[in-house]
């Protein structure tokens, strides 16, 4: 798969000329200066999209997602305990005392690990809004450079390309607290070992549309074809603990361009089918020795899941979302939002203008194999996010989309349908940049015309900041460090009311204390739907359930020796002596006098009331 710009993709590009023969005190940094200056301006468009979490993270929430990242807060603060030396596939800090299965969550292991120190000094709000605004620039980055190193495409293009690529609005969208879908900076790393293992497997690879040769080829590079294996099953291994979704996407993505690009040229594919093989048998031998047991843990291990838990029928793409603009892009109506489930899931609003271009630069690059593969395979995985049904206009006309024929299948269950138009970004990305790559070298209304196109084209899609506001201020309890009277270190602290998938802000005390006590229920995957399927959350204890109907209602309920013994043998359940309620909250008086009732006489801590019970 190459194009038909001149760089050889396989190599360094040649030095830019430089005063003197490029003989400076340092030239390679001068040959990198463009390079370099790209990466940066990816990086404030990132800092730009997400200025409204700052300066104070810990104050600040995206408001179109406020649950999710208190979710992502707090799996941050849990991973970062591996630097404590608490590195494991399953916690017991919340849902205490069943605990959670992080692998069958999208608890986003390796960013943790990676962001660690900074979780562990800064708190996770502050890893939280740097891994947002990198998420998007790196991604913009990490397509960037396979656009120039391996596509060999000019560096106005790959610009292009990986803008797309890294802000288009599906990828915004998903920012407001989908940290495991917007942090794809080893998809492009994916992609590149791919190909790399793809040219070794059949060395001299003609250009996409060229003729192609009847002699035979020189013979497979077995130690480029090896190493690219070991790194394909590195990569493949890491992104499973950043997220499986995207992982999965990815691998659909290549399967169906690599069939379409074969039927291209099938002299070259029938050259290069059987090392290519070994070589992705030979990267998913090496990444199963590595992921054996953790998908066994995932799937059958304690509270893991095997199956997906949200409907395909609802997070389907409206055909009609597809020819408006995200509401998160300049100068979009806000009324477009009404085609999808959610803020987070404009994944399929391109709009006319970019879609239009894409055709028109299909249509132009059809003798192109790498091009017109890729618009084989966006049509595909668009046809795919329409979901079981098609639905136009939030209307269901009972007509089966192409999802059907793969609903209920193991694994593809639990992949969003709407999501399958995520890959579409990259896909029409590389037609782009084939087409400017093309351009350049064509005539003169071409070499023109073509950039500016391009340009106006991408403003169309132009994101806007994410929507941020102020978050509640947490319990000097907790700031403090009294927690620690109360429930000590490693203890389990029962918040008042208790954490829920609806309402999971109790949880942040948690994650402002680094994961150091644990909480029971919460928001998470686990295996408490019927027969053990997955679902949202655990059941409430009926003291939890009593005290959530105060919080409701407001109305102290009658309480009698039966309630007063159930509360107790609650806390024995969850092994906790310690329950907390912020005098600020909602309801706190009747939940004052309620807890009073169950537990006896409150001892006031700071701005909370404490029950312990020896």
């Amino acid at each position: 798969m190459n194009s038909t710009a001149p760089a050889d993709p396989d190599t360094d590009s040649p030095p830019d000329a430089t005063p003197g023969g490029g003989h400076g005190r340092f030239p390679r940094l001068r040959r990198l200066r463009p390079d370099l200056a790209v990466c940066l301006a990816f990086l404030l468009l990132g800092a730009y999209l997400t200025h409204g979490l700052w300066p104070a993270p810990g104050e600040r929430v995206l408001a179109l997602n406020p649950p999710d990242q208190v979710l992502y807060e707090w799996f941050l603060a849990v991973d970062s305990r591996a630097l404590l030396g608490e590195l494991g596939l399953g916690t017991d800090r919340l849902n205490a005392p069943d605990g959670v299965n992080l692998l069958a969550n999208t608890s986003v292991i390796a960013l943790g690990l990676l962001f660690a120190p900074v979780t562990l000094a800064f708190g996770a709000p502050v890893s939280f809004a740097l891994l947002v605004a990198a998420g998007l620039a790196g991604t913009a980055i990490a397509w960037y450079l396979l656009f120039t190193r391996t596509l060999g495409a000019r560096r106005f293009p790959a610009v292009m390309g990986a803008a797309l690529c890294g802000f288009g609005p599906g990828m915004v969208s998903q920012s407001n607290s989908h940290l495991h879908m917007t942090v794809q900076w080893l998809v492009p790393v994916i992609v590149w070992l791919v190909v790399r293992l793809l040219r070794a497997a059949a060395p001299g690879a003609t250009a996409p549309g060229a003729a192609e040769s009847t002699a035979p080829g020189p013979a497979p590079d077995w130690r480029r074809l090896l190493t690219s294996a070991a790194g394909l099953a590195v990569a493949v291994t890491v992104q499973i603990f950043i997220g499986e979704e995207v992982l999965f996407l990815t691998a659909v993505t290549l399967l169906v361009l690599t069939i379409c690009y074969a039927l291209r040229q099938r002299r070259y594919a029938r050259r290069a089918f059987g090392p290519f093989a070994a070589g992705l048998t030979a990267a998913a031998g090496l990444a199963l020795m590595v992921l054996a047991y953790p998908l066994w843990y995932q799937f059958a291990g304690p509270l893991g899941v095997a199956d997906g838990m949200f409907s395909p029928h609802y997070f389907s793409a409206d055909l009609a979302s597809w020819a408006v603009r995200s509401p998160l892009t300049v100068a979009a109506d806000p009324d477009n939002a009404r085609l999808t489930t959610g803020p987070a899931e404009y994944n399929t609003y391109l709009g006319l203008p970019l879609l239009l271009a894409g055709l028109g630069c299909a249509i132009w690059l059809r003798r192109n194999a790498l091009a017109l593969a890729c618009a084989i395979t966006a049509l595909v995985m668009a046809a795919l996010s329409l979901g079981p049904e098609i639905v136009v206009g939030g209307n269901r006309t009972g007509i089966p989309g192409p999802y059907a024929l793969l609903a209920g299948v193991p694994v593809v269950d639990g992949a969003l349908p709407m999501r399958f138009a995520l890959p579409v970004l990259p896909l029409l990305a590389t037609i782009f940049v084939l087409a400017l790559d093309r351009a350049r070298d064509a005539r003169r209304p071409y070499r023109i015309g073509a950039p500016v196109a391009a340009v106006a084209v991408l403003l169309t899609v132009f994101p806007t900041p994410l929507p941020t506001e102020q978050r509640p201020a947490l319990p000097e309890f907790i700031s403090a460090g009294h927690w620690r009277d109360c429930a000590g270190e490693d203890g389990v602290l029962v918040p008042v009311p208790s954490a829920t998938p609806r309402d999971p802000w109790p949880m942040r005390w948690a994650t402002a204390a680094h994961a150091g006590f644990a909480i029971p229920e919460g928001f998470f995957i686990g295996s408490y739907g019927a027969d053990g399927s997955a679902a949202m959350g655990t059941y409430r204890r009926p003291t939890s359930a009593l005290l959530a109907e105060v919080a409701r209602t407001g109305q102290v309920p009658a309480i009698g020796e039966r309630e007063r013994n159930q509360a107790r043998a609650d806390l024995v359940f969850w092994g906790s002596s310690c329950v907390v309620l912020a005098t600020d909250a909602d309801q706190a008086e009747p939940l004052r006098r309620s807890l009073e009732q169950l537990y006896g006489p409150a001892t006031p801590v700071a701005d909370v009331w404490t029950w312990r019970l020896g």
